[in-house]
């Protein structure tokens, strides 16, 4: 019953990161490492499906192996949360919103630009 439970929780949080690509708000990593932990411990097929079948998949194993992003993925990150975000702001109307959107902005750009990213040396065995 566990088991199917995880498999479960891991396809609503595939579910949920994947549209959290589209959606300012929803984040995305949490989610994909929810889905891989629940993934690792109920289903080693859905959870090699995650790691080398699936869109993520790189950069999930980039974090377990290196706990940091891959080259180039960064700025590509920042450029979609930027864009997301602005669609937003443009949308809405009401000042204390766009506010509450320019603070969750500001929160997640700060997170993106600390966590590292693999470097050369690194990548090298």
């Amino acid at each position: 019953m566990q088991r199917i439970i995880l498999i479960i929780i891991g396809w609503l949080a595939v579910a949920l990161a994947t549209l959290g690509v589209v959606l300012p708000l929803l984040p995305t990593t949490p989610f994909l490492l929810l889905a891989a932990w629940c993934f690792a411990r109920s289903s080693p097929r859905f959870h090699h499906w995650l790691l080398y079948r699936s869109w993520f998949g790189s950069y999930l194993r980039y974090w377990q192996k290196y706990r940091a992003m891959p080259p180039g993925a960064k700025p590509k990150a920042i450029a979609v949360i930027v864009v997301t975000f602005a669609v937003s702001l443009y949308l809405v109307d009401l000042l204390w919103v766009r506010v509450l959107l320019l603070t969750i902005l500001s929160g997640l750009l700060i997170f993106m630009w600390r966590i590292p990213v693999v470097d050369e040396k690194q990548q090298k065995p």
